[in-house]
């Protein structure tokens, strides 16, 4: 049957991806975060280029300009180099600080916090020649070179196209100063860079969508990886049956010894079955002996009628005696009131008076 075996019809469940995340398969674009490192940079340095410009400047000319000093003492040169890291640190810290946050945020934002302790362990087939020729030569990688080649071209362009359009002024260079001219190189290839970078980020975020139908369609499952994954889950089904009808069998058992000797069952009427008994000399409370729903109420309202137990219905009582009473237990106080004049008839009928009770009520 190739539909069940060979198809992928099926979309991925939560299992699987969760197995495929755990193995280091999530869809991820390098690309992004390298095009995201690639502007925030151009747009750090287009905004603060010039204080880091004048930092580098008056260091070089502190410590180039002026009289050349031929003897220090170590005391002096330690306290000049503190000065000088503390002034670098003070402008580039928070650059890099942005950068690295920047990285955190590209990386983390496509797969979320990921640790794989796996993958640091060796593995004989990252160093294998021939799992690496496979790799090579594999479509994943033939359209990633494919890609890349594209991305350079793109690269290519925009760069010729953005200093075409500056041609001019590049032209009338010739007549500037050694200051304007730097100034201009600096502004036009930070121009550049970013333009560079919005047309990678573009590029990158398609490739993040297609990596993310990618992993889609790779984690998708044929009718028997279903059928598979189901029974590693649940079980065989039919060994669960199987397990279904012993559990019921053994309530019934139970059923069928615990209801003959109750006083009363109350119902609701025909949905829940609850099976009480009350002995004043030996119980400060009625106990509930059995209760069911469904099949196992029908068990229990028919040993009553055929142990000659009456058969009371009570709805709220019912309900409230089978979610807050476990089998065994005594009625709780809240139902003290409505459980006496349930007794209260249930001895009536037999022709008996309900000593205790009949206070408490």
């Amino acid at each position: 049957m190739p539909e069940q075996f060979g198809d992928k019809q099926h979309e991925a469940t939560d299992h699987r991806r969760q197995q495929a995340r755990e193995q280091g398969q999530v869809a991820k674009s390098q690309d992004l975060a390298s095009a995201s490192l690639l502007l925030a940079a151009v747009g750090i340095l287009m905004y603060w280029g010039e204080n880091v410009a004048t930092l580098l400047g008056n260091l070089m000319r502190t410590h180039l300009g002026g009289e050349a000093i031929l003897q220090v003492d170590r005391d002096a040169l330690t306290t000049q180099w503190y000065e000088t890291l503390i002034a670098i640190g003070g402008v580039m810290l928070p650059i890099l600080g942005l950068l690295a946050l920047v990285a955190v945020v590209a990386n983390v934002g496509q797969v979320g916090f990921l640790f794989l302790p796996d993958k640091l362990a060796a593995d004989i087939n990252r160093v294998n020649p021939l799992q690496g020729i496979k790799r090579i030569f594999s479509i994943t990688n033939v359209a990633r070179l494919g890609f890349g080649v594209f991305k350079i071209i793109i690269v290519t362009t925009i760069a010729a196209w953005a200093i075409w359009g500056e041609q001019d002024q590049i032209l009338r260079l010739g007549g500037a100063g050694v200051g304007e001219i730097a100034s201009y190189i600096i502004k036009i290839s930070l121009n550049t860079c970013f333009k560079i970078g919005v047309a990678l980020l573009i590029l990158a975020i398609i490739d993040y969508i297609f990596q993310r139908w990618k992993q889609e369609q790779d984690l998708r499952m044929t009718t028997q990886e279903v059928r598979e994954e189901m029974k590693n889950l649940q079980g065989d089904p039919q060994v669960q049956a199987r397990r279904k009808a012993v559990q019921r069998q053994l309530v019934l058992n139970r059923v069928g010894s615990a209801v003959p000797k109750s006083d009363v069952v109350v119902t609701n009427p025909t949905e829940l079955a609850i099976a009480i008994r009350y002995d004043h000399e030996s119980m400060d409370a009625p106990i509930v002996q059995a209760k069911g729903a469904g099949v196992v109420a029908q068990r229990i309202r028919r040993l009553a009628l055929e142990n000659n137990i009456p058969v009371v219905e009570r709805k709220e009582l019912a309900r409230a005696l089978y979610k807050q009473v476990e089998v065994g237990k005594p009625v709780p106080a809240g139902q003290y009131a409505a459980m006496a004049e349930v007794l209260r008839y249930v001895y009536k009928l037999k022709g008996k008076k309900l000593p205790g009770m009949t206070e408490a009520a």
